[in-house]
């Protein structure tokens, strides 16, 4: 029987280093001097402070460029309100989604037995689904039609066995 693996990881050194990237542009660009803008790292969510809420989405565009670059997925960010914080000052903070619920699952799952493909079957195993067929022409079926659609959240397929 083969197999594969679907999964949602981020590379937390890839983050680490897109946000030291971002601070630091943040530090030399000129548009930003004197409006306090800083970004920063905490375990699974990433920071981001301004003197105001334009500044506040420019911040938010150079994180996101930075990301990009790392080939870290945008799907990885949960980007909560943006608060008043003291004076005139705004912050927001981005959660990092890294693998994959019980509730995603249940939609993956549901989506995998939706495509009618004869022999395919899913199940989840903790923070993954794991797909078997006896075809591996049908397992390439199922990753390309997961590619096609968007579930918000970035999709790794591992452990492809034959």
């Amino acid at each position: 029987m083969a197999s594969f693996d679907v999964v949602s990881e981020i590379d937390m050194q890839e983050v680490r280093n897109a946000v030291d990237q971002a601070a630091r542009e943040v530090n030399t660009r000129y548009d930003f001097k004197d409006t306090g803008s800083q970004v920063a790292l905490n375990d699974a969510q990433i920071s981001l402070a301004s003197s105001s809420e334009d500044r506040l989405n420019a911040l938010r565009q150079v994180l996101e460029e930075k990301l990009v670059k790392r080939k870290v997925s945008l799907k990885a960010l949960d980007y909560g309100d943006v608060e008043e914080a003291s004076g005139t000052s705004v912050r927001q903070i981005a959660l990092l989604q890294a693998g994959i619920s019980g509730e995603k699952a249940k939609e993956l799952n549901k989506f995998i037995k939706g495509l009618g493909i004869k022999g395919v079957q899913s199940q989840t195993q903790g923070e993954q689904v794991r797909v078997i067929s006896k075809k591996r022409d049908h397992l390439q079926t199922v990753i390309s039609k997961m590619k096609e659609t968007d579930f918000d959240l970035p999709l790794q397929f591992e452990n492809f066995r034959d």
